[in-house]
């Protein structure tokens, strides 16, 4: 839904992820093969990805000041089972929390990026849209922070004119 620019680093893992569930039209993305390829998911990993997805989406509402969407396993919890290894190059000497033997879990490479965030300063900046029918994922760039919206000319316009038409009630 949005026009906005993929958000940076390992952020890009959680928007899309969040981002394959529409919900205005029901269109989950994971329900393909393709979709799921794009995870490395196979068909028996699909609950997980549904729980894993949809409590991001209530942190990333947190993130913009609102609350969960649903009731939903904390994503604390989740992320407490998910095997990393802190990896130093030998050469440069640069360290940096990875996935666990697996690179293809899912649920690790969403610590990573987490962790990634964290020490980058964006995790806060990584939200969901405000619109109840959207909640899509999207990372904010406005200078202050306090971006609400996917999109200014779809959500953002959607909420304005309804606070107007209310006005005009």
């Amino acid at each position: 839904m949005s026009e906005r620019s993929p958000a940076p680093g390992g952020l890009a893992l959680i928007e899309s992820l969040v981002n394959t569930l529409d919900l205005e039209s029901g269109a989950d993305a994971l329900d393909t093969a393709d979709g799921r390829a794009r995870f490395g998911l196979g068909p028996q990993e699909l609950p997980a990805a549904w729980e894993l997805r949809e409590s991001l989406r209530a942190v990333l509402l947190a993130h913009a000041g609102h609350p969960p969407h649903r009731a939903v396993t904390p994503l604390g919890r989740l992320l407490a089972h998910a095997p990393l290894y802190l990896s130093v190059d030998d050469e440069a000497g640069a360290a940096a929390l990875a996935p666990a033997a697996d690179d293809s879990a899912l649920l690790s490479r969403v610590a990573a990026a987490v962790a990634e965030a964290l020490v980058a300063g964006t995790w806060l900046r990584l939200k969901a849209c405000e619109a109840v029918t959207c909640h899509w994922a999207y990372y904010d760039r406005s200078p202050a922070g306090r971006g609400r919206w996917c999109s200014m000319q779809v959500c953002g316009a959607r909420a304005k004119m309804r606070r107007y038409r209310a006005k005009e009630a």
